[in-house]
């Protein structure tokens, strides 16, 4: 039998899987990239399918919303699709670049132009707000609780609406005023007369008055007086003013005047006089307005010079540098009367009578020519 030499098959298979080793390693890089791309192109195709697949879509557009159907897949897309422009102040619940899909909400809000008339300006702002009180607030406009706001504060915002606010502060002024104190004239009986004396010093008052005052963007527009309150009442003057009459004067003749006396005879009586008065001049006058200047309620109404009452029948006013006060006399036609009062007008030889009547002191008129016999302080005795 022949031999037969075996070959070693072991190096050849050695061989194969080197060379299929070194294939791997130098053809990785192209492994990885083509499954790279395989994933691409798996995740495009889905990316394409899907976008292009039609979904709903819920709109909302200024409270108002609405369901629609697309095939874009981005919001930007669909707004254009829909027509739906998207203002500088606009609200969007999401980016325009964002991704939709199937079920998605979209809220949008236009802004509306709103014009604040404040603080002496006007300005013109645009918001999405839905009440004017939450507009003012995005504005950082303050508002205070006093403030007059129109349309009012809890009003909804329409197009093109005009806010107006009005700044109101109130003012509380508080002013004083003195208050003058009244003079009381009391008669003192112990005081001569003509003197006054003040027994009590006057004190003026303090009224307070409070005013509220409301203002309107700076003006004033209503005053009120809210309180009025005497703080101080006005202590009244009192002043005493003297009645007590001087005594009566009684002229005394010098002795040489004396020696001059004449007896004089004249119906019933029978007296000396000191002196005789030719070519008098008689007027009357009563007790009234007319011929003293005093009314019934004065209280010095009917006082003589002298300090005594008038009395018709005896009351003469003269002059008493001709014929002294508290003396008699005798006029001729008249009878006896006493001198117990004066007149601004009775000077020289004139005398005034008094009656009661006015009537007949004005019918009794001015009487020239008389003779009148001065007495003296005695008053003569019937004979």
């Amino acid at each position: 039998m022949g031999m037969f030499q075996i070959k070693d098959t072991h190096g050849k298979r050695s061989s194969s899987m080197s060379f299929a080793l070194r294939w791997k390693h130098e053809n990785l890089r192209l492994i990885l990239l083509s499954a790279i791309i395989s994933i691409a192109m798996t995740f495009m195709l889905l990316v394409l399918l899907y976008g292009t697949a039609e979904k709903k879509v819920s709109v909302v557009i200024n409270g108002q919303e609405q369901i629609v159907s697309t095939k874009q897949w981005t919001l930007e897309r669909l707004l254009a699709e829909r027509s739906i422009e998207i203002g500088p102040y606009d609200k969007v619940s999401l980016a325009q670049g964002a991704s939709i899909k199937d079920g998605d909400r979209v809220v949008i809000d236009h802004a509306k132009a709103v014009t604040v008339k404040a603080d002496g300006k006007t300005n013109t702002y645009y918001t999405t707000d839905k009440t004017v009180q939450d507009a003012m607030e995005t504005f950082n406009i303050p508002v205070r609780e006093q403030d007059r706001v129109t349309p009012s504060l809890t009003s909804e915002i329409n197009s093109d609406v005009t806010i107006s606010v009005v700044r109101v502060d109130t003012e509380v002024e508080t002013t004083q005023h003195k208050m003058p104190y009244k003079v009381v004239k009391k008669e003192d009986p112990q005081l001569a007369e003509g003197k006054q004396k003040v027994i009590q010093t006057g004190q003026e008052g303090l009224l307070v008055k409070q005013f509220k005052k409301i203002y309107e963007d700076g003006q004033l527009v209503s005053e009120e007086l809210v309180l009025k309150s005497m703080e101080a009442s006005a202590v009244e003057q009192v002043v005493a003013v003297g009645t007590k009459k001087p005594e009566p004067k009684v002229s005394v003749l010098s002795s040489s005047t004396a020696k001059a006396e004449t007896s004089v005879s004249m119906k019933d009586y029978n007296f000396k006089a000191k002196k005789t008065l030719k070519n008098v001049t008689l007027t009357a006058y009563t007790a009234g307005v007319e011929s003293t200047g005093k009314s019934e309620k004065h209280p010095l109404y009917g006082i003589t010079a002298s300090g005594a009452k008038v009395q018709e029948g005896r009351t003469i006013a003269v002059d008493p540098k001709v014929i002294p006060i508290g003396w008699w006399v005798y006029i001729e036609g008249i009878g006896l009367r006493r001198a117990e009062d004066t007149g601004g007008a009775i000077k020289g030889n004139k005398i005034d009578v008094f009656y009661e009547s006015e009537s007949y002191a004005k019918k009794f008129g001015r009487k020239k020519g008389y003779t009148v016999h001065v007495i003296g302080p005695n008053k003569p005795k019937a004979s």
